[in-house]
C-alpha cells in the first residue's frame, strides 16, 4: 500500500480506523517482533537455570525488594502489572516450591501478604547473574547510551498512557 493511501487512510474520519502509515507499520511489526524474541529468550533461560518462568523470577524480585521482603497479594499484582487470578496462581506454584508464604495481613482480615522465604531468597540470588548477564546481552549492549535513555522515555511515555487513574481503570491487578 503506498504511503499517499496510508496517510489518507491515517486521516480516517472519527467513524473509521485510523490505518498505520508504513513506517508506523514498519516500527510496529519491530517491537511486536523483537517483544516476542526477548520475552521467549527470558523465560527459557529462566526455566532452563532456575525452573520458573520470567513472571515467577520479577515476583520473587518484587518481594525481595520489598521492606521485610513481603508485600500485600494486591499490590505485589500492581507493582507486577498482572490479575490478581494469575498472581493467586503463580503465588500457589511458589508456596509449592517453599519460595514464597502467604500469611493473613494483620491490619487487614480481607488481605493477605505474600513473603519471601530464605529458600526463595537463595533461588533469586542464584538465578539473578544469569538472568542480568542475559538482558544486559540481549537489550543493553546492543544499544548505545543515548538509544537507552530514548528507549527509556519512550517506554514510559507510552505506559503512562496505558495506565490511567481513576475509579473506571480496566487495569490487570484490579481485575
Amino acid at each position: 500500500m503506498s504511503t499517499e493511501k496510508n496517510a489518507t487512510r491515517a486521516e480516517a474520519s472519527p467513524a473509521g480506523p485510523r490505518w498505520l502509515d508504513d513506517e508506523e507499520q514498519r516500527v510496529w511489526r519491530a517491537y511486536v517482533h523483537a517483544t516476542t524474541l526477548l520475552d521467549d529468550t527470558l523465560d527459557r533461560q529462566l526455566q532452563r537455570d532456575a525452573g520458573m518462568p520470567h513472571v515467577y523470577y520479577g515476583l520473587l524480585v518484587q518481594l525481595a525488594q520489598a521492606p521485610g521482603r513481603k508485600l500485600r497479594m494486591t499490590e505485589l499484582a500492581k507493582n507486577a502489572k498482572i490479575t490478581r487470578s494469575r498472581l493467586s496462581h503463580a503465588v500457589a506454584r511458589l508456596e509449592k516450591n517453599g519460595w514464597v508464604r502467604r500469611q493473613d495481613c494483620p491490619s487487614d482480615k480481607r488481605g493477605q501478604n505474600a513473603f519471601l522465604t530464605e529458600e526463595g531468597h537463595r533461588v533469586l540470588v542464584q538465578a539473578a547473574p544469569g538472568h542480568v548477564e542475559l538482558v544486559r546481552r540481549a537489550m543493553f549492549d546492543r544499544l548505545s547510551p543515548e538509544q537507552v535513555r530514548q528507549l527509556g522515555e519512550i517506554m514510559c511515555t507510552i505506559a503512562d498512557g496505558l495506565e490511567p487513574t481513576g475509579t473506571g481503570a480496566d487495569l490487570p491487578w484490579l481485575r
